[in-house]
């Protein structure tokens, strides 16, 4: 262990020793018994006594539910406790890279502005980039994140308690007074439930959603701005301006409708307004500070004839300011309850442009009179959430599926006589929707009658036209495929009067509509209306998990790559500016893996200063969590978007896209052959995983199938197809069919290029590294365990085949890595793998046990025990949807 790291493992032994007292004085010394019992088999197993895995299963299955699910919890809570410790240590090791004298962490703001300096990237362009550049995080809420807030809340405590464990200057007493504290903490988490026992609304997503911004990512963004601002002063030729924020956000809870019938018009409306009022709510707090601060008596003529010339004028206007948030917060109740509310005779902020006048006038005012200083203090802080977050907080996005569109036009042109709109061919579509855009006359008749659905999307629209522009982001199409999916929006928003319509944003997702990408972005901009409607600006978002699950992982990546490729070219062909949106899970297999690594893999030309991507489900946590931690991606998404941008990426050889073209080909071939042809596998599937208890947990709002009554994969979402196989620590839609295509490129001779591609191509490096890091989360011998006892024996056969392939994929990857070990080079995530695995294993034989039980009896004790051990599981994989 280097000498770094030892803190971290002081701290999780002390974590889990206050556990164990926890257990102890909590519930008895024989729950710490059989717990000990327990870690003892799972520890001797994983050190190589293979036959004490069955005196494990053995010993678990004779417990009763009630029996079983301390056990449970008692694992689960370690991981989770193990998770804290580790966040903790990120922001540790943060720490010490920027102590005096130390190298700068890579990475940060300082070591990409010093580096692009050093590499000829004049300070000018260095600026410029900074200056334009332009990063939005979108936050969504995914089933993936089933942790209660509460729960999150006493996370945040501990964290606050090790740090504050780490101060060199505690006395004896506070050292044994934190060390209280922390026991109380884990007495408190071990004491509350961590089951939700309702189903989570899409209100109660928002809110959970907004949670990340009150409690960490409005702290952490005056903070990394700093950081940047001081690189910038000292590599890009001074300090940036007061209005350069390049870090923005945006949500798509509350306005997620893509099969989720909970989202209606009034749920996106009120989802907007309750991110408007913990802005109104964060700002309010943040200007009576400043009250406090200001105390001055000199203020410039400006200020002073807006107060009257009052004694303490920044206390006064600061004053009146503080009255409108007030105000704002008042009259966002009034609409969230639809009752007359108490005005309080001031005027809300509605407008940033308001908002900032007024925080312009004080910074203009402690400029003049010399006071610099003090305005760039929390008043710069302010400001810069104002640019960064305004009165909105996020800008909410729309999703909604094409067909759901093409449905109420079919209804539309019916309506009106002018035929079918989905019996058209695409010229007509394009025509029609040209036409009509640019008639003035509306075109859906004045009280037209339809069906419930298409009511629901023409009432979104109307819905749409009455909230405020500032609130509302970009309309995502899913499974767009034509550009005339894309007028459609275009065309539903002009009926629907919205006067400042939201950019429309086509989703590519299936390996079909990636090949098409470049030529539907091509077919918008030969549209000169639409090119002018536009503005000459296109975004599009690439989908990671529906053709992730179309085609497998590797072959996913590498069209996902070809059509980004495409689409650059076609916007550039087009003279349109271009900003790609990544849709990005929590699972590699649904785009995750380090935010550094996965942007610098993107192809040349693609990211251009210039980048959206999601932020899903556990990830929010994983990422946004403690100050230090979101601070830090804050950095990572900015700084790496800024290097990809001013790094000038080498060009790819035509045989290294061609031999990708052949490996793409094999592994969706391979994948498909399993997942979409073999007769048995939906059996398979649905019998050895917790696919059908996942979609009765309450850890979603949103049904786990596209469409009612179906079985096949092709309708079940990507999240729970990725969680499921995760749960059951086989992982397979990760890695499916990547075994057979480098099987057979190594027969082919390819070897060598394989090496090489992998140490000089940041894409294949990048796929095949994320590869090794699942197939290192993965357990053979886990997976055959449910198998055995949740599935039918006529159904084993595939179960020994898939772990063989899984054999094949794992010395197939070390072949091409050249290593003799998966994560030989990454010692901090092996080690961190193999602490949890002994954690990991009894919760999943616990839950296959329970899973049993529960198919036979739907007893309300056995899904009690069940969540926690989906909850317990997803801790120690992590990213797990």
């Amino acid at each position: 262990m280097r000498d770094e790291d030892r803190p971290l493992s002081d701290d999780i032994h002390l974590l889990g020793d206050l556990l164990g007292e926890t257990l102890r004085q909590q519930e008895g010394e024989q729950l710490f018994d059989r717990v000990e019992t327990v870690r003892a088999l799972s520890k001797s197993w994983r050190g190589g006594a293979h036959g004490d895995f069955d005196k494990l299963a053995r010993y678990l299955e004779g417990m009763s539910a009630a029996e079983a699910l301390p056990i449970a919890r008692a694992f689960s809570h370690f991981l989770n406790l193990a998770n804290i410790a580790e966040q903790h240590h990120r922001i540790r090791r943060r720490r010490a890279y920027q102590k005096e004298g130390a190298s700068p962490q890579p990475g940060s703001c300082e070591e990409v502005l010093a580096r692009l300096r050093r590499e000829g990237v004049s300070a000018e362009r260095l600026r410029k980039s900074i200056l334009t550049m332009n990063v939005e995080l979108v936050i969504t809420a995914h089933p993936t994140e089933i942790s209660r807030r509460t729960i999150l809340h006493k996370q945040m405590d501990l964290a606050d308690l090790l740090a504050r464990k780490d101060r060199n200057d505690l006395t004896t007493p506070e050292k044994r007074e934190t060390k209280d504290e922390i026991a109380r903490t884990i007495t408190t988490l071990w004491e509350t439930d961590e089951v939700r026992h309702e189903k989570p609304t899409p209100l109660d997503e928002v809110r959970g959603g907004l949670y990340a911004f009150e409690q960490t990512i409005w702290e952490a963004v005056p903070r990394f701005m700093r950081q940047l601002d001081q690189a910038a002063a000292d590599h890009a030729g001074g300090p940036l301006p007061i209005d350069c924020v390049p870090i923005r956000f945006g949500s798509w809870i509350g306005g997620d409708r893509d099969g989720n019938p909970n989202v209606t018009p009034e749920v996106t409306r009120d989802a907007a307004l309750l991110a408007r009022w913990v802005a109104a709510d964060l700002f309010e707090r943040e200007i009576e500070e400043l009250r406090g601060e200001l105390s001055l008596t000199e203020a410039s003529a400006e200020l002073g004839e807006r107060v009257e010339e009052a004694r303490e004028p920044y206390r006064a206007i600061l004053r009146a300011v503080q009255k409108r948030l007030a105000a704002s917060r008042l009259e966002i109740e009034r609409q969230l309850d639809a009752v007359p509310a108490p005005l309080n005779g001031d005027s809300p902020y509605w407008k940033n442009e308001d908002f900032l006048e007024d925080l312009m006038l004080v910074w203009r005012s402690l400029e003049e009179t010399g006071n610099g200083l003090i305005a760039r203090g929390r008043l710069l802080d302010v400001i810069r959430r104002v640019y960064a977050f305004g009165l909105p907080l996020v800008r909410l996005d729309i999703r909604q599926d094409s067909s759901r569109h093409s449905s109420l036009l079919d209804a539309v042109t019916r309506a009106v006589g002018a035929g079918r709109w989905s019996e058209w061919d695409e010229q007509r579509r394009l025509a029609f929707a040209v036409e009509e855009l640019q008639n003035p006359r509306p075109l859906i008749p004045h009280g037209i009658e339809l069906q419930a659905e298409d009511r629901d999307v023409f009432e979104t629209f109307r819905m749409l036209a009455t909230m405020e522009p500032e609130s509302l982001g970009a309309y995502v199409i899913t499974m767009a495929s034509t550009a005339s999916d894309v007028l459609a929006v275009a065309l539903l928003q002009k009926e629907a009067q919205i006067e400042h319509p939201l950019r429309i944003v086509p989703l590519f997702e299936t390996i079909d509509d990636l090949h098409r990408a470049g030529d539907t972005v091509r077919a918008l901009f030969a549209i000169g209306p639409y090119r002018e409607w536009s503005n000459g600006r296109q975004e599009v978002m690439v989908g990671y998990s529906d053709s992730s699950k179309d085609g497998g992982r590797l072959a996913a990546a590498w069209e996902l790559y070809k059509a980004q490729e495409t689409v650059v070219a076609a916007a550039k062909e087009s003279g349109a500016e271009l900003t790609l949106f990544h849709g990005r899970g929590g699972s590699v297999g649904r785009g995750g893996g380090p935010t550094w690594l996965a942007i610098a893999s993107q192809p040349a030309g693609s990211v251009d200063g210039r980048l959206r991507v999601t932020v899903q489900g556990e990830m929010i946590q994983a990422q946004f969590g403690l100050v230090g931690i979101a601070e830090r991606n804050l950095e990572l998404y900015s700084m790496a978007t800024l290097d990809a941008t001013l790094t000038k990426a080498k060009p790819i050889p035509d045989p290294s896209r061609d031999l990708m073209d052949d490996l793409a080909s094999a592994s969706r071939s391979a994948y498909r052959s399993i997942v979409y042809e073999r007769p048995e596998f939906i059996d398979y599937f649905q019998q050895s995983t917790p696919e059908g208890e996942l979609g009765e947990l309450n850890i979603g709002s949103r049904p786990a199938r596209r469409k009612k009554g179906t079985r096949g994969v092709e309708d079940l979402r990507a999240i729970p197809w990725q969680f499921a196989w995760t749960q059951t620590r086989l992982l397979l839609p990760t890695w499916l069919g990547v075994g057979e295509a480098l099987q057979g490129a190594i027969a082919d001779g390819k070897l060598d290029l394989l090496r090489e591609l992998h140490r000089d191509w940041p894409f294949f490096r990048s796929t095949i590294d994320l590869m090794e890091m699942v197939l290192a989360k993965t357990d053979a011998r886990i997976a055959e365990h449910y198998e055995a006892l949740l599935a039918e024996p006529s159904i084993h056969a595939l179960g020994r085949e898939l772990r063989s392939r899984l054999e094949t994929t794992v010395a197939t990857v070390l072949q091409v890595t050249g290593r003799e070990a998966l994560l030989e080079e990454n010692r901090v995530l092996r080690r961190s793998i193999d602490v949890r695995n002994p954690y990991v294993d009894p919760i999943n034989l616990v839950q296959a046990e329970l899973i049993r039980r529960y198919r036979q009896k739907k007893d309300r004790a056995l899904w009690h025990a069940l969540v926690v051990t989906v909850n317990g599981v997803a801790a120690g994989m992590r990213n797990t949807g």
